[in-house]
């Protein structure tokens, strides 16, 4: 089934790896081929290039400033948290299992 602007209706959105996001990248900030000619290569529509490349350039800055690795200590942080929270939500939870076992 065709819908409005020729697209299938049944077209799944493709996911890629990160992996290959940082090889279009890469090869898009070397600046040896055009981003048609990039798009063509990878089969990924120009305006993904720019925006991996983009998002390239962003990483890099940001692994240099060290906001990189504020970001990982705040995750840790959060993590930390989080496991803590699950403990006392297992304290609690045993804790009504056995009052509402003696009813």
């Amino acid at each position: 089934m065709i819908a409005e602007g020729g697209f299938s209706m049944s077209k799944k959105r493709r996911r890629f790896t990160a992996e290959f996001k940082a090889r279009v990248a890469l090869d898009a900030l070397s600046g040896e081929h055009t981003l048609s000619e990039l798009a063509s290569k990878y089969g990924v529509h120009t305006n993904q290039i720019s925006t991996w490349k983009r998002q390239a350039k962003e990483g890099i800055v940001a692994s240099f400033s060290g906001k990189a690795e504020k970001s990982q200590q705040m995750d840790d942080a959060h993590i930390k948290d989080l496991h803590a929270k699950i403990g006392q939500l297992l304290i609690e939870k045993d804790f009504l299992q056995q009052a509402f076992a003696k009813i």
